[in-house]
């Protein structure tokens, strides 16, 4: 089997090594790449073909993990050329999925629940063809919602109202506490109620949201597009905050 990744961001880099198999060959591109992904490629042990359309018309299995903003326009773009299953991992509305599926034979709506690199992130998956991927629980835990394209979109928009919300709230509240010279203190008596590993899990989410901020800015952005008739006041404030 050959798995192809269209980009090679943290995403594809931890699920090629997390993928390890002599029965199957993971290759991508550095077409049009920037020399920090270049260097990613190289650090891992794949492939490397000329051009992404390679990449797609040789992938028995092709992995679309980019950006929100260009998740409909690579499908658009390599769509056709995939002979077989086009797994997407973006993080994008029902809506967006729903236009990538009319550019792709075989789309699986798929949704990376957990921190990639953690040791347990778990692999969501819906649509007609996701029992055709039911292999990948063998190197990440893989669990199957529905046939139905836009369920596991879905459900990762749900957490994130909920997860990237939080993290500015948390941001604030930091600096807020730093400026008035009660960092340790804050967190000290946050542990009291949110356990003892939270100033660590804190720290991380902290360091994650500043350094993936336009990511997290675009993901933001489907929530609020998505969701245009519902109350949102909490999450549209995380977003003003993030482009800020």
């Amino acid at each position: 089997m050959i798995i192809g990744f269209i980009g090679f961001g943290k995403v594809s880099q931890n699920l090629a090594k997390l993928i390890q198999s002599d029965d199957i060959a993971i290759v991508t591109s550095k077409e049009n790449r920037s020399q920090k992904t270049i260097e990613r490629i190289e650090r891992s042990n794949v492939e490397v073909l000329d051009s992404f359309k390679e990449v797609a018309g040789k992938s028995d299995l092709l992995i679309s993990a980019n950006s929100p903003k260009t998740a409909l326009s690579v499908a658009k773009e390599y769509g056709k050329y995939a002979k077989g299953v086009y797994l997407d991992l973006n993080n994008v509305s029902p809506d967006t999925t729903l236009q990538i599926n009319e550019h792709v034979n075989q789309l699986v709506d798929g949704a990376i629940i957990g921190k990639i690199d953690s040791q347990n992130p778990v692999l969501y998956l819906s649509g007609e063809d996701a029992n055709e991927l039911a292999f990948l629980n063998d190197y990440i835990e893989t669990k199957i919602l529905s046939d139905r394209i836009g369920d596991a979109s879905l459900l990762k928009l749900l957490r994130s109202t909920y997860t990237k919300t939080l993290s500015a709230v948390l941001i604030e509240s930091s600096c807020l506490a730093r400026k008035h010279g009660l960092e340790e203190e804050f967190f000290d008596v946050l542990e009291l109620t949110e356990g003892n590993d939270f100033r660590e899990k804190s720290a991380s989410r902290i360091n994650n949201t500043i350094n993936s901020k336009k990511r997290k800015s675009e993901e933001l952005q489907e929530i609020l597009e998505y969701f245009d008739d519902d109350e949102l006041d909490m999450v549209r404030a995380a977003f003003e905050k993030l482009n800020r």
